[in-house]
């Protein structure tokens, strides 16, 4: 597995290089419009749903985007810009990923400084909360951030990056509109309504940023893609696709909210980015049905002949 992750992430960018458009399916201007009318009419067919795609084709950098512009609660799809931030600070050699910092389950809210803790039973990652009082490497922080999306690992990062300094970096990297203002459950926050926003553009930038090598150092995006690829909880966009196929993502989910974020690898053709957020769909298996298909479609027009 780790030779295939080293081949896939170190490799990529020469075996993509080595596809023409002679060879390669690319999606005609004609089958992207079919496309959004079928993405539409999924969209329609789920009483009160919002939803919005950016889809882009990295061989040929065409788009397709629905919405795409809108602002959405980000949820933990905020967690790639805090990781992107992460790496750039270890290139720059401010940081390095193998220091451990003392892991604490007690953090300030951005409204009025006052203490606030996490629920270890609302986070999708409770097994952290048995090293609190311990030092945990900022390696392993961020592993549990992405893979299993922890709220704690999550806050304990950005209580070391500044928050503002994360949003500064997505901005230069052309998210220019994604705001991440804050770590998770902050409910002075929350209340007050400074909230974590992205829209699907933004989130579509940064993932083809991170494919492509211009999120940060080559070896730092090839590091970031292999964790994105070991996400463990794929019922979005994965589920749509064929047994097998690599996908490097990042969900994220809050109440009658689900996203994902996708750098999807199909075989003998440059990989693409599809990002889907969705909301007022109050039962998530709901959205995650609608997204699979959203994937589902998506995958037969960049994949065909």
């Amino acid at each position: 597995m780790r030779r295939f992750l080293a081949i896939l992430t170190l490799g990529c960018a020469s075996a993509c290089a080595s596809i023409t458009g002679r060879h390669a399916p690319y999606a005609s201007p004609a089958a992207l419009a079919a496309l959004r009318a079928t993405i539409e009419q999924r969209i329609a067919a789920v009483p009160g749903a919002q939803a919005a795609i950016w889809l882009q084709d990295l061989a040929t950098g065409d788009t397709l985007a629905i919405n795409a512009a809108a602002s959405f609660h980000a949820a933990s799809t905020m967690k790639v810009p805090v990781m992107i931030e992460l790496f750039r600070r270890a290139d720059a050699a401010t940081i390095s990923l193998d220091s451990a910092v003392p892991l604490r389950n007690q953090f300030t809210s951005i409204v009025d400084g006052s203490p606030f803790a996490l629920n270890a039973g609302d986070d999708s990652d409770s097994s952290l909360y048995l090293k609190v009082g311990q030092r945990v490497s900022l390696r392993e922080l961020n592993e549990h951030m992405i893979t299993r999306s922890s709220n704690l690992a999550t806050n304990a990062v950005i209580e070391l990056l500044d928050a503002r300094t994360v949003n500064s970096t997505a901005h230069a990297l052309g998210a220019s509109t994604i705001q991440v203002r804050r770590g998770v459950e902050d409910t002075k926050a929350f209340n007050a309504g400074l909230n974590n926003t992205t829209s699907a553009r933004d989130l579509g930038v940064l993932m083809a940023a991170l494919a492509q090598d211009h999120a940060a150092s080559r070896r730092a995006c090839e590091a970031m893609r292999a964790i994105l690829l070991k996400q463990e909880f794929n019922e979005e966009i994965p589920a749509g696709l064929p047994k097998g196929t690599p996908v490097a993502h990042k969900t994220g989910w809050i109440t009658a909210t689900t996203h994902d974020a996708a750098i999807i690898y199909p075989p003998r053709r440059p990989p693409y980015v599809l990002v889907i957020l969705t909301r007022a769909i109050p039962e998530r298996a709901v959205a995650q049905k609608l997204m699979a298909g959203i994937s589902r479609d998506a995958w037969q027009v960049m994949t065909s002949r």
